[in-house]
């Protein structure tokens, strides 16, 4: 698919220096094939003068209530209100890691005729904790193909499908922290309106609707959290809950299979910081704060997974949204599985 323009669009709530880090590097976009580009923000009530510092880099603003956002029905508002033939979709602390991320992305639509959604991956800052950064290297090793983009999708027949089947989790993955969305595509597929996990929804129905999805390594944003310990245990559970929600993923929980994913994780941590120079008594703390981290992490998506059978005053607990209760995904009859 050849696009000819494309739109940026950004959602927006008080994005301070990292909106603006954003929107500098989208200024700075080599855009070597000469495409029409558009710089679209929905503001959901700023009050740091994000939605002007965003009119002042050229971008059209639509602002609405906060009361009025929700992920995917906001996206959905963006992808319908832009003028492209794509949308690609930042969030406001997502930063093209260079000036060649909008090439690549008008490089994964060419790909084929029938590719609905490019993708690339997040770049951890440097200063976020060492198992932030080893956790998301590792994470976007799964697409990596010695630099080249990945183009998937479902090949027709029982061979096709038994392969998807067995890799789904590799073929439904997408992002919208950094991810494009083919026009024509979003037609026949939009958004759902789902509290969480609705670039994931959205990646698993264009793949099983039978279109292709690209991986490009080079459409890099600079992009991760770091939370204090208790924060990171409550993000993963709105994770885990969101993925029960909308692929009906429940994650391994037991004490054995625990264990021995907290030492295992902890050990690809050590190796990490091995690999950054630090030897010696200097792995002692990092490696505590490992153990420490991953123990909370599971207990987060051993819960989040395990929503639905949880009273609602104990989800809104765990969230870190707040969000109390558990709300499954009305899916159509269309999918694979």
């Amino acid at each position: 698919m050849t696009i000819e323009s494309l739109t940026v669009a950004i959602p927006v709530l008080n994005g301070g220096q990292m909106l603006a880090d954003t929107l500098d590097s989208l200024g700075g976009q080599q855009n070597r094939a000469g495409i029409s580009l558009e710089l679209l923000v929905v503001d959901s009530g700023s009050d740091d003068g994000s939605a002007e510092l965003a009119e002042a880099h050229g971008a059209r603003v639509i602002r609405i209530d906060k009361s009025e956002f929700s992920h995917g029905g906001t996206r959905n508002m963006a992808v319908a209100e832009a003028k492209g033939d794509a949308v690609a979709v930042l969030t406001q602390d997502a930063t093209p890691a260079h000036d060649g991320w909008l090439d690549a992305i008008v490089e994964g639509f060419a790909l084929a005729d029938d590719v609905a959604l490019v993708f690339g991956p997040h770049l951890p800052r440097p200063e976020h904790s060492h198992f932030v950064r080893r956790e998301m290297a590792d994470h976007f090793k799964t697409w990596e193909r010695d630099g080249e983009p990945l183009l998937q999708r479902v090949e027709a027949g029982p061979a096709g499908l038994e392969k998807y089947r067995l890799r789904a989790g590799e073929y439904r993955f997408f992002s919208d922290v950094n991810g494009a969305v083919a026009r024509w595509a979003w037609e026949r597929v939009p958004y759902r309106e789902v509290p969480y996990a609705e670039d994931q929804l959205l990646g698993r129905e264009m793949i099983e609707a039978g279109f292709a999805k690209v991986y490009h390594p080079r459409m890099a944003v600079v992009h991760s959290h770091d939370y204090p310990p208790l924060k990171f245990m409550k993000r993963y559970f709105d994770e885990y809950r969101g993925l029960r929600e909308v692929l009906d993923y429940t994650p391994p929980f037991g004490i054995r299979s625990s264990l021995r994913t907290i030492i295992g994780l902890t050990r690809s941590d050590r190796r990490f910081l091995r690999g950054e120079g630090i030897t010696g008594t200097g792995l002692i703390a990092p490696t505590v704060r490992s153990a420490r981290h991953h123990a909370l992490r599971l207990v987060g998506e051993g819960l989040g997974g395990r929503a639905d059978r949880l009273p609602a005053r104990l989800t809104k607990t765990m969230s870190l949204e707040g969000r109390a209760g558990f709300a499954p995904a009305k899916l159509p009859d269309r999918l694979l599985n």
